[in-house]
């Protein structure tokens, strides 16, 4: 690419650090509010103060209490009632007969013991039900370690020895058909020798869908300015252009 395609001394390079205008923002989305009115008006501008007009009040109801309806007592005054006092006569209530103790039902001789010294008295009952219910352990459900064998608790154990039967292993009559003969074992493959290479033919393989590539008619070379010198084209663009830096106004 010649240097004819460039302005001035600037060339393509990769930016030291991140850059405004290559991160899109909202664009002018944002409801900007009014300075008129009452409702949603803008904070941070003056406000007069607004004032409300109300309609007349609607007439009353012709009956819209329930009138001298009610009867009020000649001796009921703003303080009270005011009368002489007036009693009632009634039958005697019913009182529920209660049982009390006599002066039979108390044994004060039995408070000697109480009130004067006297020397101790024991009694002898019958036993108690709660013994007969405790099941303690006898004598024979102990087991008392043994002092002979092995596995001596309190005693020094001599050595012991156990004699078992002779092991078939290795013995005159021992049967050799048990191990593994040369047909047990799989043949291996030629793993380690040299070997012509091999082929295998499957079926042509399917494309998942139809797949479409861009033919001829798809290019437009007609459009290539980058390559080739031309002259300077202006274009139209938005109103606000989205690699311009948005106002922002801190409104506390």
């Amino acid at each position: 690419m010649g240097d004819s395609a460039w302005v001035g001394t600037w060339r393509p390079h990769r930016p030291r650090g991140p850059i405004m205008a290559h991160f899109t923002s909202p664009g002018p989305k944002y409801s900007i509010q009014g300075t008129t009115g009452y409702l949603k008006h803008n904070p941070t501008k003056r406000k007069a103060p607004a004032y409300t007009f109300k309609g007349a009040r609607p007439l009353l109801r012709e009956a819209c209490s329930p009138g001298p309806r009610y009867y009020v007592e000649p001796a009921m005054t703003r303080k009270g009632k005011e009368a002489a006092p007036a009693y009632t006569m009634c039958g005697r209530p019913k009182v529920k007969t209660e049982v009390t103790p006599g002066p039979s039902d108390y044994s004060p001789e039995k408070s000697k013991k109480h009130v004067y010294e006297s020397a101790p008295v024991h009694s002898m009952s019958f036993r108690t039900r709660s013994f007969s219910v405790d099941s303690t352990p006898g004598p024979g459900a102990y087991t008392i370690p043994r002092v002979m064998g092995p596995n001596t608790v309190d005693k020094t154990a001599s050595p012991c020895y156990s004699m078992k039967w002779k092991s078939k292993l290795g013995r005159f009559d021992e049967d050799l058909h048990k191990t593994p003969g040369p047909a047990a074992y799989k043949k291996t493959d030629d793993v380690y020798k040299k070997r012509a290479p091999k082929y295998s033919m499957s079926s042509r393989t399917k494309p998942a869908g139809t797949v479409r590539h861009p033919g001829p008619g798809d290019y437009y070379p007609g459009k290539i300015t980058l390559t080739k010198p031309c002259a300077p084209v202006t274009t139209f663009g938005i109103r606000h252009s989205e690699y311009t830096m948005p106002l922002i106004v801190d409104v506390y």
